[in-house]
């Protein structure tokens, strides 16, 4: 029975209502590039291309290696040399005259186990210019690692704003919607009771009752619109779909001051262009490089053990050997002429691609900057046909009232309020929108 009764009190209580995170435009860039899979896979080959780079400046310095060798064999073998008489010399080096006893030799050897170990120095002197050019290369790739992180984090912001201003502008176009809402449901209250007086025909209920019909499913369409925006931006931003979030504040308003001139060397895709084609001509360098001369110096310290003689080791102790070393190419059937024309042909394709590239950023920002022009014009456009609009509708409504205009054109000044509003909600969006295109293709968005 206690059980019932709390149930039925907990049932009577009102139900809180969810809670709604409210996020402001920094704030979900922020957590976008934090949960961008893409922008994780950049930061991966940044550090990738970091480590490499380092590996490639080791080979400046000397490396060291412990080796070791272990050898088994059943050669064998020996030398006999017979004894015998052999005359005895002077000092002047003459015969003497004399004979001494030679007892003759007996060698007899046996290979056995033959190891050995110790510690390998190896120093380049000379590699025809690769340990260099492998250096520059790999800081050339940690330099293009660093411009693609830049590239993936701007279209991580540019895409985020974008769905912030989508949600932006489904919230303002509800409140629209809202709003010709209201106005059309007071004036269906207000043409139902002139009726009812006499005062106004069945026929102007009914023109309104449609026109509140359109409102409402306009209003719906706005409500989905604004859900779906509010979706698109929790994917974004990784949150889960159904999480109930609110834009904070309105998108900063544009510049009224000229806008800066577009600096295509910041851009990353200029960057990338530019480094793809230093990193060409390493190549051809590198390419070059192994039809040179090769010096290195070489040493090592350590113990060798084996080879018996006569039942003794004739192998067994510790020594330093060290020594140069020269390779130099002479003929490889044009393996490594035809490897530095391929590559000189690579440099020469980059080269092409950085050019051509260049001139279609160029023309992306000018493209860029016309759209923001444009979008400036529209937007002053825009208000002051919302000004009109408003007016317009503060007139209509008072010649209305006062019996001197008709009902179709009342509507018809509602509808003209509705849409101005809906036009001036577009342009500010879509300002917003093109002066952050312009930032993306002047390099100004970091």
């Amino acid at each position: 029975m206690k059980r019932l009764l709390i149930i039925l009190t907990l049932a009577g209580l009102p139900c809180a209502p969810f809670a709604q995170t409210r996020l402001t435009l920094d704030a979900c860039i922020e957590q976008a590039e934090a949960n961008n899979k893409a922008l994780a896979a950049a930061d991966r080959q940044l550090a990738a291309a970091q480590f490499d780079f380092r590996s490639a400046r080791a080979n400046f310095f000397p490396s060291f290696s412990a080796t070791g060798t272990g050898l088994y064999s059943t050669a064998d073998g020996g030398l006999d040399i017979a004894g015998g008489a052999l005359p005895v010399l002077g000092v002047d080096g003459m015969p003497t005259g004399g004979t001494a006893l030679f007892p003759g030799l007996n060698l007899a050897y046996e290979v056995g186990w033959v190891y050995g170990g110790g510690i390998t120095l190896e120093q380049p002197l000379y590699m025809g210019g690769k340990v260099r050019t492998g250096y520059r290369m790999a800081r050339i790739g940690s330099e293009m690692a660093e411009q693609n992180r830049r590239l993936t984090r701007s279209e991580v912001i540019v895409s985020t704003s974008r769905a912030y201003a989508s949600v932006i502008r489904a919230r303002e176009m509800r409140q629209v919607a809202e709003r010709y809402h209201a106005l059309l449901t007071e004036l269906l209250r207000s043409v139902e009771s002139a009726r009812k007086h006499g005062l106004k025909p069945q026929n102007d209920v009914l023109k309104v009752r449609v026109k509140l019909n359109e409102s409402e499913l306009n209003l719906r369409r706005t409500e989905n619109a604004l859900r779906l925006a509010t979706m698109n931006l929790c994917h974004l931003i990784g949150r889960p779909l159904t999480d109930r979030i609110e834009v904070a504040d309105d998108l900063p308003d544009l510049p009224s001051t000229p806008v800066p001139a577009a600096d295509l060397m910041a851009r990353p895709e200029y960057r990338l262009l530019d480094q793809k084609a230093e990193l060409a001509r390493e190549q051809l360098r590198l390419a070059r490089s192994e039809r040179l001369p090769q010096v290195g110096l070489v040493g090592n310290y350590g113990y060798l053990h084996g080879v018996e003689l006569n039942g003794q080791n004739l192998l067994g102790g510790w020594a330093f050997t060290a020594g140069v070393q020269v390779s130099v190419p002479i003929f490889h059937f044009g393996g490594r002429s035809n490897k530095v024309r391929s590559a000189r042909a690579r440099f020469e394709q980059a080269q092409a691609e950085r050019l051509d590239g260049g001139e279609l950023l160029q023309l992306e920002a000018t493209q860029a900057a016309n759209n923001l022009d444009e979008a400036q014009l529209e937007i002053r456009l825009a208000e002051s046909s919302l000004a009109a609009a408003d007016e317009n509708l503060r007139l209509s409504r008072r010649q209305y009232e006062a019996g001197v205009e008709t009902l179709s054109d009342h509507l018809e000044a509602q509808a003209m309020w509705q849409q101005a509003h809906q036009t001036e909600v577009e342009a500010r969006i879509d300002g917003y929108l093109r002066w952050l295109e312009y930032r993306k293709a002047a390099g100004l968005l970091d």
